[in-house]
């Protein structure tokens, strides 16, 4: 495993340098799910939830995270994002929604935590905006699914 390079001398945190990095296309993909009641599940299909249509508001809301995501997390690099788009995938059976976001970028650094980040903010919003029917949902299993671009190459994970 390489070593950690979010550390100074001190052992106090910093901001990677990556002026000397190559601006090469990036990509990532990151994915998780929101487990809630059936009925639940049903009113969203039905948009029939008071505060509107809760796929369509946190679409937006994880695209806006991905944006955001440097003013979140402190040693994240400022990244101008050139796409970022989230996918759903409603899954009646088990119960759920799975969230899907792809984030790209042109640049020095990669974009794995724009993309956790997207898929994060989209699922707390669809609790956000159910959670007076349901406050048992769960958002689970957000990880990155696949990296491309840059020095270390492509990630990819099989599920």
């Amino acid at each position: 495993m390489d070593s950690l390079t979010h550390f100074n001398e001190e052992g106090r945190a910093k901001m990677v340098e990556v002026g000397d990095k190559l601006n090469t296309k990036r990509e990532a993909v990151a994915r998780g799910s929101v487990y809630m009641m059936p009925e639940t599940l049903k009113r969203i299909i039905d948009y029939d939830i008071k505060k509107g249509d809760v796929l369509a508001v946190s679409q937006v809301a994880g695209i806006m995270a991905a944006k955001k995501t440097s003013d979140l997390i402190p040693m994240c690099h400022n990244i101008i994002l050139t796409g970022a788009d989230i996918n759903f995938h409603i899954d009646e059976e088990n119960s759920k929604i799975d969230i899907e976001a792809v984030v790209r970028t042109t640049g020095k650094t990669g974009v794995e935590i724009e993309a956790l980040t997207a898929v994060s903010v989209t699922g707390l919003t669809i609790y956000d905006m159910c959670k007076a029917i349901d406050k048992k949902m769960k958002l689970t299993d957000v990880r990155l699914v696949r990296k491309t671009g840059g020095k270390s190459g492509d990630f990819i994970i099989e599920n």
